[in-house]
């Protein structure tokens, strides 16, 4: 079984798909037998191309196993993932590794910089990974634009919070994937670094079409969103289009009664 089946014509590759990212009746579980924990129950989901989703719930609703499961890191247990019309399902782990090194982009909260390296070194990193050719002035592009183009000799432990997390969402950038998932990418930043990693990933959405999926615990994070995902004890319970603060913060409080509810 080919573990990447495209939705084209002939096999050839007909651009990005209508769907940057379907999950089909998704499940994971943890565990075995009267200890097991299911952290995703039969998710269905839909996100379109060119679009800036966050994913919230309380603790244990199953946010960063969507995220893993949707990214191709974990494997789920049953159901379909398709990322930019290609299905993860069968295969290896080695040609798993080389689609996300072609079409997905990471940023998580802890930025998974190699202190070793310097700023442009960490940015390229994932092209080194693919073996594939380095544009230095694309690179240099990509870290002036996130605010770091002198910053480029520096390492980790010369930059703040804020700069390292920039520097994650150049390397995320400098594959030019089709979707980027973010797992609290500000969770350890103040609100004004917080600021300006949302803007870039705003910005990476609506200049370069990219399709951001974001799993956030704060209600000002996902207002930078186009909308936001729901869920709670491991399926989707609403979704916001337009989210403010205050409306995020007011569903998160009543999502126990939508489980209640049946919604």
């Amino acid at each position: 079984m080919t573990m990447f089946r495209t939705r084209t014509r002939g096999g050839h590759d007909q651009g990005p798909a209508p769907e940057a990212l379907r999950l089909v009746k998704v499940t994971r579980t943890y565990g075995t037998a009267e200890n097991a924990v299911t952290a995703l129950d039969g998710v269905t989901l839909s996100l379109a191309r060119s679009t800036f989703t966050a994913v919230m719930g309380p603790s244990g609703s199953g946010k960063s196993t969507l995220l893993q499961c949707a990214a191709g890191l974990e494997r789920p247990d049953s159901g379909i993932v398709w990322v930019d019309g290609a299905e993860l399902t069968g295969g290896t782990e080695a040609e798993l590794t080389r689609f996300r090194r072609g079409r997905v982009g990471f940023v998580f909260q802890q930025y998974n910089l190699l202190d070793t390296l310097t700023v442009a070194q960490n940015t390229v990193l994932p092209l080194k990974l693919a073996g594939r050719r380095v544009d230095r002035r694309r690179v240099t592009e990509i870290l002036t634009a996130v605010g770091l183009g002198d910053r480029l000799g520096h390492r980790p432990a010369q930059l703040s919070g804020g700069q390292r997390q920039r520097v994650a969402i150049a390397r995320a950038l400098v594959t030019e994937p089709r979707v980027i998932f973010a797992d609290e990418p500000t969770g350890a930043l103040d609100t004004r670094s917080a600021r300006q990693v949302l803007l870039l990933l705003q910005e990476a959405v609506r200049v370069h079409g990219r399709t951001v999926v974001m799993v956030t615990h704060d209600p000002v994070a996902a207002s930078y969103a186009d909308s936001v995902v729901f869920l709670a004890d491991g399926r989707p319970v609403g979704r916001m289009d337009a989210p403010t603060p205050d409306a995020v913060a007011e569903r998160l409080a009543h999502l126990g009664d939508d489980v209640t509810a049946g919604v």
